[in-house]
Order: C-alpha cells, then sequence, then structure tokens
C-alpha cells in the first residue's frame, strides 16, 4: 500500500479497523478507509457477505481490486463491474487447512479439495501475483513473482538487554505455546512480548500466560508502533512448527526482525536457517525444543557483544539484500499493466 501512495495513486482500504480498535485513516494524504467486520468465528459468513457489499460499493470505478484473503476469492465471485481483480498470494491456500482451528479435523480434507478448487476459480478468472517462488507448483500456469520482503530504516537502534519479541499472527502453529513456555524459563531475566491477534485456542493460553506475568501479550498494534517495540528489543522470536504452509513460504519474520536491526532466535524452517548462517544474524533451535530457544535467548542476554553484531550484520543483509522498494517498481508495474489491458 505505502509503494502505491508514495507512487501517487488514490487507495481505498478495506479491512476490519473496527474490530482491531483502529481509527480509520484521515491524515495520509491519497488513503481512505472502509471499515467492514472481521470473518472469524460464527461471523464469518456474514462478515464476507459484509466485505462483498463494501467491495460492490467501492470498487466500482477504480483501476484494481487488489485482495490477499483467499476467502474473498469466492466471497467476491460473479460480482459485476469489478476493474481487474488481483489476487496476491502470500500462503499455501491447501497446506494452511491443516491450522485452521474452527475447522473440524475430519473436515480438513474437504478444506483441502476446497482450497484447490479456489485456486484453480482464481486462476481462470482474476490476476495472480505470487510473494514467494514456492508457491508456484500450486498454479497450473506461470504468474508474476514479487518476493514479501519489507521496508527497512537506514538506521535502527542496537540491541537492547531485557526483552525479547514476536510480532504476528499467534497460533499454535506458529509457536505460541513455545513462546509462553520461553516466557516462563526467562521472566526473571528477560521480558517476552509478544505483539499481535491471537486465534481462537491460542487467545487463553496467551490471557493466562499474560496474567501470570509470563509474557506480555500487547494484542494487535498498528504497524508503527509495533516497530517501535521491535527496535531495541533483544531479539525476535519465530518459533514456527514444520507445518506444509510454511516450508513454501519466504522467512518473512527472519527478515523483519534483522530490519529492525535485531538477531532472531527461530525454528528451522526454510529458508531461515540459510539466511541465519549466511549473514549470522541469529540462533536456530529445533522444532518445539523450548530449552534450547530459552538457552538462545539467555545466550543472547549474557554476550553483550554477540547480539550487537548479529543485529548489524542482519540490519547490513536486510538492506542489501530485502529491501522493499528494490521489488516495489515490479509490483507497481504490473498492476499497471494489467490495469491499462483491461481499458483497451
Amino acid at each position: 500500500m505505502r509503494a502505491m501512495l508514495e507512487a501517487g495513486h488514490q487507495v481505498t482500504f478495506i479491512a476490519p479497523f473496527e474490530r482491531f480498535g483502529v481509527p480509520l485513516p484521515t491524515e495520509v494524504d491519497g488513503l481512505r478507509g472502509v471499515s467492514v467486520p472481521r470473518a472469524e468465528g460464527r461471523q464469518r459468513i456474514s462478515a464476507l457477505h459484509a466485505v462483498r457489499a463494501a467491495v460492490r460499493e467501492h470498487a466500482v470505478g477504480k483501476d484494481i481490486l487488489l485482495m490477499h484473503d483467499p476467502e474473498l476469492v469466492l466471497a467476491l465471485a460473479r460480482l459485476k463491474g469489478l476493474p481487474p481483480v488481483v489476487w496476491d498470494v502470500h500462503e499455501d491456500t491447501a497446506a494452511t487447512m491443516s491450522l485452521k482451528p474452527w475447522l473440524p479435523k475430519p473436515l480438513r480434507p474437504f478444506g483441502m479439495r476446497l482450497a484447490k478448487f479456489i485456486e484453480r476459480y482464481a486462476e481462470s478468472h482474476y490476476h495472480l501475483l505470487l510473494a514467494d517462488d514456492g508457491y508456484r507448483e500450486n498454479f497450473r500456469t506461470p504468474h508474476p513473482v514479487v518476493p514479501n520482503t519489507t521496508y527497512v530504516p537506514s538506521q535502527v537502534r542496537p540491541p537492547g538487554d531485557d526483552r525479547v519479541v514476536y510480532v504476528g499472527h499467534l497460533t499454535k502453529a506458529r509457536g505460541a505455546e513455545e513462546m509462553i513456555e520461553v516466557g516462563r524459563q526467562v521472566k526473571d531475566t528477560v521480558r517476552v512480548d509478544l505483539v499481535g491477534d491471537a486465534d481462537c485456542a491460542t487467545r487463553p493460553l496467551l490471557e493466562k500466560a499474560h496474567a501470570e506475568g509470563s509474557v506480555r501479550w500487547h494484542g494487535f498494534l498498528p504497524n508503527e508502533k509495533a516497530l517501535e517495540l521491535t527496535e531495541g528489543a533483544m531479539a525476535g522470536l519465530s518459533l514456527r512448527h514444520d507445518e506444509d504452509n510454511y516450508r513454501n513460504s519466504w522467512a518473512t519474520k527472519v527478515i523483519e526482525y534483522m530490519a529492525c536491526g535485531i538477531p532472531s532466535v527461530s525454528t528451522p524452517t526454510p529458508p531461515a536457517p540459510q539466511i541465519v548462517a549466511e549473514h549470522q544474524a541469529g540462533i536456530i533451535v529445533d522444532f518445539g525444543d523450548v530449552a534450547a530457544a530459552a538457552a538462545a535467548v539467555l545466550k543472547l542476554h549474557a554476550d553483550p557483544d554477540l547480539r550487537t553484531e548479529m543485529g548489524k550484520r542482519g540490519h547490513q543483509a536486510a538492506l542489501a539484500e530485502y529491501a522493499w522498494p528494490a521489488h516495489a517498481e515490479d509490483f507497481l508495474r504490473q498492476l499497471t499493466k494489467w490495469a491499462a489491458q483491461a481499458k483497451v
């Protein structure tokens, strides 16, 4: 979105602002916010109907409709008068079905078949933009790839000495239980800050851990506030499980920590081990090994030079190799091409 705004485009952002306690954007030139309910729990279907209505109202007359959520592929089907629709694919849709806490296990095979149908439908009705090369094999025809990298500030604070952080959606598959247990093991020395919304299965665990002082769960925070918490942390946690969806995904979390100048403590979901090893920008621990993760946190706490050098090397690598502006031009060029084709 920032790339589109910086290029002078007008953007209407449809999102569940109210659900996350975020005011509609009013101070950013060219940006208009429209709040819709979040698709969660028993409100999922009604929320998707609300999104469909909002798109019907606000997308007509625009140059491009860009969406990320695979549920919208079918929710927006057969809407008339839309501009070219682009699905920006940020996950392995079928693989994520095994991670949905609201989907009963007996229904997950059906969910995976539905995900494949969504991919086929999208491929025949919409434009696709892939955030990772690993998603190519999910589709029958080639689609452009624009890597899911991040903005990297030119200057960052050195890592601190009293807290580690995680920023992102909190689920069991993303290591929420392990991060809580790390918090319990290191709480006398280091604080564990967890930033992000949680799914229904994980929320009670976080509330309990927060109440007992094992972690500090901040809930969802706007991006700028989440970045403030990340910069100056001692390290960033990324304790994802060994799941199919993560094996084909870019190591976004590790790169985000590198961009903020802090080392990461990460499980070996590819390509995190390669990136961390190449740049010596963190510590890799085995899947589910809470003791190793806690030991890594305490090692970084005890060695200021180690964490400072890891943070510095990671930040330099992020600037050189993973900064979003290097890819923003390709992103905008592709959207502009599709918009122009629709007007011919």
